[in-house]
């Protein structure tokens, strides 16, 4: 499974191994089908014990997501074959995303099992958030043909429910919200001082993003508002996601440098879980300035850190940022209120130490053992039988 904030990598994948690690600790066993996507990746890899991740052909393995859905004739071939040969049987397909959600549809209609899946972004969401969002011309007519044979679709928001039964003409009553959650224990308040020392930083204000690098994220809006505060030379906008060579980074750059921002912006690369709340310590605040974002993990773990949020008003955020409590919430695509409350946050050490501290409590609040422990139970009413014993995940 690829790193969390690489190309087409991000919260639904963070999502998929902690939720597969989790359903495993309470007995269930569970698969996880994905495409290969590095040649030297092994077939089968231990996610945990009763947790596998397996590694299937279908196409190059460099091939972005645009390109998958071409073979999904080819990975559902390959997928029979492998569970076929392997003697498998499950009781229960959940899929993630519309292109694992084709495979689930087509295999449990088949196999004659239930179906639960999740979507994690819409495309008509996408383009409203960006007009300019260009899709897979399938995608729109994929994912409601997915949304009306499921037997179950687990969204993460109230946002997303309301989303999804008025797109996909659905009842809504097959449709559960289930936020994810976050590892508490990962993700927690440390030293900022110590923090800072170990990923080098100085005594500037460091403001934080995390996420993927794609033009949805609104990252061009961040610049402009980093660039219209006071003594950009006295601060550090750490960018942490993104490919070393994308093209998007590269233009990313090109605009700091233009905005005279090239001092102040550290394009940092994505980074493991492990490492990723020193960057939330280090930071002061963290941004999320997306055009759309189904939840939002990023600002969920940059809260369980303790560190206040200011985010755009879209989607699931407002599930996490409360706004004038841990962070503050801003009009989407308004650059100049975004930097009015940095600003605010920057210039006042008591006001950000009130609200990461709320924010810690609120996180504290959406733990991973509440989000799984929904989720088996929303499995268990799709089972006939009294315990689900085996969960494939199919992802894309």
């Amino acid at each position: 499974m690829r790193q969390a904030g690489s190309k087409d990598s991000g919260g639904m994948n963070v999502y998929i191994l902690e939720t597969a690690k989790r359903l495993a600790a309470r007995g269930v066993q569970v698969d996880v089908f994905t495409r290969h996507h590095d040649p030297l990746d092994p077939q089968i890899i231990m996610l945990a014990p009763g947790a596998r991740l397996i590694h299937l052909p279908a196409g190059p393995p460099s091939l972005d997501k645009t390109g998958v859905y071409e073979l999904l004739p080819e990975f559902i071939s390959q997928m029979r074959r492998f569970c076929i040969s392997n003697r498998l049987n499950y009781d229960l397909i959940s899929t993630h995303y519309w292109l694992s959600g084709l495979v689930g549809m087509r295999l449990a209609s088949e196999w004659g099992l239930p179906h639960t899946t999740s979507f994690h972004t819409l495309a008509e969401m996408k383009r409203r958030g960006r007009p300019e969002e260009t899709e897979v011309i399938q995608r729109d007519s994929s994912e409601t043909e997915i949304a009306k044979s499921a037997q179950s679709i687990v969204v993460w928001t109230e946002d997303e429910k309301d989303a999804i039964v008025d797109y996909c003409n659905i009842d809504g009553s097959k449709v559960k919200v289930i936020p994810p959650g976050v590892d508490l224990n990962r993700f927690r308040p440390m030293s900022k001082h110590q923090s800072r020392q170990h990923l080098g930083y100085g005594d500037e204000k460091n403001i934080l993003f995390v996420g993927r690098l794609e033009p949805l994220k609104g990252l061009d809006n961040l610049l402009q508002a980093v660039a219209s505060l006071h003594d950009t030379n006295q601060l550090t906008l750490s960018i942490v996601g993104g490919d070393e060579n994308s093209l998007e980074k590269a233009r990313l750059q090109t605009l700091a440098s233009r905005m005279k921002l090239t001092q102040a912006v550290r394009f940092i690369g994505s980074v493991s879980q492990d490492e990723l709340p020193f960057h939330y310590n280090a930071a002061d605040v963290c941004v999320l300035p997306s055009h759309y974002e189904s939840f939002g993990l990023a600002a969920l773990e940059a809260a369980a850190c303790g560190r206040p949020v200011v985010a755009s008003e879209v989607g699931g955020l407002p599930t996490i940022v409360q706004s004038g409590i841990t962070g503050f919430l801003v009009p989407p695509k308004q650059s100049d209120v975004m930097a009015e409350r940095l600003c605010e946050l920057l210039n006042d050490d008591m006001l950000r130490s009130r609200m990461g501290s709320a924010a810690r409590i609120h996180a504290e609040s959406l733990g991973w053992d509440r989000s799984t422990d929904s989720l088996l139970a929303s499995f268990r009413d799709l089972v006939p039988t009294p315990d689900v014993t085996a969960a494939p995940a199919a992802g894309g």
